[in-house]
């Protein structure tokens, strides 16, 4: 059973954003490209984080991470950044790399049941724009779980219809590698998934 309208407009609307920013407002769903692929994406309450979970069959125990549009978002989403953990930003932010940080207590417990929460600031100008406008949001692949991710916004709608308010059309994605994952919880980096950065560059900067 399909529950809502899903509209489709190109990234280059005039009125994207606006239209963006009212569904997330009112804690619909939206979809949006990024530098890697295109993400399902929700504000961080309950309420969204709820129906990101129905809209893609997700199992619950499996984390959301967050997308952000600028570093200074990180203080409503993590706590205890360490000065390593920074200059990792700096080095390669936008980019991809997803790091895990500790996140704040306040945070819905269904985003993360962990300690940590995946956080990443996309390589993309239209994300990244939309990002900085909307503050951090919870953000997945655009597809039912173990299904194919989608690389055009009709390869979306052909399996979110009906479960997404908005899907904002950036043409077909150049298939692009996951980003790189690392654990930034102890005091050392710990690679949980391999990627375009490789992890001996990462090293080298965390003990630069």
């Amino acid at each position: 059973m399909n529950d809502y309208l899903t509209q489709i407009l190109p990234l280059d609307d005039p009125y994207v954003i606006t239209k963006a920013l009212a569904t997330l407002q009112s804690d619909g769903l939206i979809v949006f490209p990024t530098d890697t692929l295109y993400g399902l994406a929700g504000r961080i309450n309950e309420i969204s984080i709820q129906k990101i979970y129905a809209a893609k069959q997700r199992p619950e125990e499996k984390a959301i991470p967050v997308l952000i549009g600028h570093p200074d978002q990180l203080v409503s989403i993590v706590r205890d950044i360490h000065p390593q953990v920074l200059n990792l930003m700096r080095v390669f932010w936008p980019g991809a790399l997803t790091l895990i940080l500790p996140k704040r207590a306040d945070l819905p417990v269904s985003l993360s049941p962990y300690e940590g929460l995946a956080v990443r600031m996309p390589k993309h100008s239209f994300a990244l724009d939309l990002l900085q406008q909307t503050g951090p949001l919870a953000v997945t692949s655009a597809n039912i779980s173990s299904f194919p991710n989608p690389a055009t916004a009709q390869d979306v709608y052909a399996q979110l219809a009906g479960k997404v308010s908005l899907i904002i059309d950036g043409g077909e994605l150049p298939q692009a590698q996951a980003s790189t994952i690392v654990d930034c919880l102890s005091g050392q980096p710990k690679l949980l998934r391999e990627g375009p950065i490789a992890f001996e560059q990462i090293l080298q900067e965390w003990n630069s």
